[in-house]
């Protein structure tokens, strides 16, 4: 995406965010976690941590789903927004928090092994049983 801000939110709006410079593109986690806090599977970008601002913190709420990462929700609307992970560069970001999501594309699947029973995946886009592929930050 060569847009130099990107902003996007919670369904009801007590949760606003802004990322300056490029966002990876979308990876689709299959993992029991994303599957069960997103009720399907979570498609997520990704920023920098230089690059990424809350803007609007009413209603964000960050809960540790394990000892190595936590996910940002928000308290008034239950959006699921963010995914961080202990010592990692990036924050991932819900795909369809977004404002704009023009020029992002699905990449990549991971965590497929763990993939709910009632879909499928398209062939066509790369999959990982475990987390180990993924797309490098721009």
């Amino acid at each position: 995406m060569a847009a130099d801000l990107h902003t996007g939110g919670c369904l009801c709006g007590a949760v606003r965010y802004a990322v300056t410079g490029a966002l990876r593109d979308v990876v689709g986690c299959h993992c029991s976690q994303c599957r069960r806090t997103t009720g399907h599977f979570l498609a997520a970008t990704a920023a920098r941590h230089a690059n990424f601002t809350v803007v609007k913190d009413s209603g964000l709420k960050w809960y540790q789903s394990s000892p190595s990462a936590r996910r940002g929700f928000c308290s008034q609307c239950g959006s699921t927004l963010f995914w961080e992970g202990r010592g990692k560069p990036h924050v991932s970001i819900a795909a369809g928090t977004l404002d704009d999501s023009s020029g992002l594309r699905t990449v990549c699947h991971i965590h497929v092994a763990d993939k709910g029973a009632y879909y499928e995946i398209e062939a066509a886009v790369p999959q990982s049983a475990d987390g180990s592929f993924c797309v490098p930050l721009p």
